[in-house]
């Protein structure tokens, strides 16, 4: 059998070297694997025990209620200077950091499919994760994979979530991190869920916002910005250009509603598949490309940014936008500036 002295001098420092770096690596990562346990359970809503669901109706709200800058039965956009000073003391996001650079939380949400993670976590306890901008089936099979929930319990677990007033059949997953016991059924996971929702949105949705955007409508918005939009900034400014096209009876053409609808196939292999020009004649309520108006629900479940930014667009001419590359947003009043832009940017056009 061979050992270290028998492998050639030159060879020997190179195999020490490795196994230095390969212990130094793995010290690494159980630091890392630690902290970011002390990080969720220091961030994620705890429930150990599920609340007990108390409904909210119209006269029950809290004074602090979603600020609004749109009128749906008017057709009008007024920004509201408050607008700002509410983002800063009501939302915990910086408006100019990237949603695409939140890399924590997609890390945490790839850990948490791990068995020996969750285990290192808290063996008695499990973290479940929604990122804003999943679609219903995605939660459920993560939460059912997480749990190991059959079939059965993953159905009482979406059906508990959408059949809770307000009904509504995508859009009441509310985002967040979640520690829950590791044996908790499908429906007690629902409540605390509606809870959520109901804490988060209901309860800051008002009479004297619903009177100008029915809480539908700004769910469907929201949703849209989740899955189209970069940052808050740029939330707002595309809420802005889809109020704009709403006011006129324009399709929204919003590519994610087609991946929406490609996702919801069962042959379809992701949840958000790249949309392809033939997707654009996909006969559905959600194709915005061949339907005015917005989809029936929701396309995915929105943070209370995306709510707040739907409620709360940019006055602007703009009529069209893109991304670049690099994830530039440009918008543009006519469509023959939208092509020019177009490109300007990526070499071709429509």
């Amino acid at each position: 059998m061979a050992t270290i002295k028998s492998v050639p001098k030159p060879f020997r420092k190179i195999i020490i070297a490795f196994f230095i770096l390969g212990v130094f690596i793995l010290y690494l990562g159980s630091v890392f694997l630690l902290w970011t346990k002390y990080h969720i359970q220091n961030t994620s809503v705890v429930y150990i025990t599920p609340p007990v669901i108390n409904q909210v109706n119209s006269n029950d709200f809290t004074k602090d209620v979603f600020p609004v800058s749109v009128n749906s039965f008017k057709k009008e956009i007024i920004e509201d200077p408050a607008i700002d000073l509410y983002v800063e003391s009501h939302l915990s996001i910086n408006t100019d950091h990237s949603r695409q650079d939140r890399w924590l939380d997609r890390v945490l949400a790839q850990l948490t499919k791990w068995d020996l993670y969750q285990q290192l976590a808290s063996p008695g306890t499990r973290i479940l994760i929604i990122n804003p901008g999943e679609r219903k089936e995605e939660i459920t099979k993560n939460f059912g994979d997480i749990l190991r929930w059959k079939k059965d319990e993953r159905n009482k677990f979406e059906a508990r979530v959408t059949k809770t007033e307000p009904l509504l059949d995508e859009g009441k997953f509310f985002p967040g991190r979640y520690v829950v016991e590791s044996d908790i059924k499908g429906e007690a996971l629902a409540d605390i869920l509606n809870e959520r929702f109901t804490s988060e949105i209901l309860n800051k949705y008002d009479v004297t916002v619903a009177e100008k955007v029915p809480l539908n409508e700004a769910l469907v918005i929201a949703s849209l910005l989740e899955r189209e939009a970069y940052d808050f900034t740029d939330m707002r400014y595309i809420s802005g250009i889809i109020w704009n096209r709403m006011f006129i009876d324009m399709p929204l053409q919003i590519d994610a509603t087609l991946q929406y609808v490609r996702g919801s196939k069962a042959s379809e292999a992701k949840w958000w598949p790249v949309p392809k020009p033939a997707d654009k004649y996909l006969k559905s309520p959600y194709n915005t490309y061949k339907n005015t108006g917005l989809p029936p629900t929701p396309i995915a479940n929105p943070s209370v940014e995306a709510v707040v930014a739907a409620l709360n667009p940019r006055s602007t001419e703009c009529m069209f936008y893109f991304h670049d590359k690099n994830g530039g947003f440009h918008c543009t009043k006519t469509y023959k500036e939208h092509v020019a832009n177009i490109k300007k940017y990526y070499g071709q056009g429509y």
